[in-house]
């Protein structure tokens, strides 16, 4: 089990519920669509958003008319999910820890989760609830090197003058011997794969990095404490030396990884 697995903690995004949904990017519908039609999925079909946080996933699968049930193991995330108004089954846990009788489902889905997960484990309990013909869909988002993201480089920094650099999810990333998503999948039920992606820009202020900044769990009020208005001070400072105007831009490339069952 690696380090970043030991050291899981089921309520690190607490603190960030205020700042998730607002300012981290959604999902575009159009990728939510090529899923539907990569996995082949009818109105009605059961998904499982795993680890869904305010549901940014959940939601706009529900809103096409999925059964959508979503397993978080922060309560303070789950109300968010429930205060959407989206016709969500909502229930406490986690990859550790799945509820008792749940599934089996067309297409289980994770947004930015599944590196917090024990992955081989997961995918091998997930081999028990994903019908025939289904599919795991991991989504995430990437920020090539440009100069628009320059100011994400200046976050990077500074949060790992803040501890960033200490985590051990970031230090087994950045590790030599590091084994991709995809390197699991290829060893799982769900080899495979397909992988979709739509890139997208945004306009944004330094409110908006700020709350972003504050929606991550390695620069979370919880994880800073007392030390969360000097970092505040620190990021902001970098970003008005950047655009003194206040107005920034984030290129992302927002992906899709599709691992179907191996006929």
């Amino acid at each position: 089990m690696s380090e970043a697995v030991k050291s899981y903690d089921p309520h690190r995004f607490r603190s960030t519920v205020p700042f998730y949904a607002r300012y981290r990017m959604a999902y575009p519908q159009a990728l939510i669509g090529w899923v539907i039609a990569l996995v082949g999925l009818e109105p009605g079909d059961a998904v499982l958003d795993l680890g869904c946080g305010p549901g940014t996933l959940a939601v706009p699968f529900a809103q096409a008319g999925m059964r959508v049930t979503g397993v978080d193991p922060e309560p303070a995330m789950l109300a968010a999910a429930r205060a959407t108004g989206a016709p969500l089954t909502l229930a406490e846990g986690s990859s550790f820890a799945m509820p008792a009788g749940i599934g089996p489902f067309r297409l289980v889905t994770m947004g930015r989760s599944f590196h917090w997960m024990d992955r081989a484990a997961t995918l091998a309990r997930l081999d028990g609830l994903v019908s025939a013909g289904g599919a795991v869909a991991l989504f995430d988002d990437e920020h090539p090197r440009t100069q628009e993201n320059l100011w994400r480089r200046k976050l990077d920094e500074i949060g790992r003058r803040y501890g960033r650099g200490d985590e051990a999810h970031i230090q087994e990333r950045d590790s030599a011997h590091y084994r991709s998503h995809a390197s699991h999948l290829f060893d799982s039920a769900f080899n495979d794969l397909r992988q979709v992606s739509i890139i997208v820009r945004r306009a944004l202020s330094a409110d908006d990095i700020v709350g972003l900044a504050f929606s991550l769990s390695t620069s979370s009020p919880q994880k800073l404490g007392d030390r969360a208005p000097q970092f505040e001070a620190d990021l902001r400072a970098e970003l008005a030396a950047l655009s003194p105007d206040g107005r920034f831009s984030e290129i992302a490339e927002m992906n899709a990884l599709v691992a179907k069952r191996s006929i």
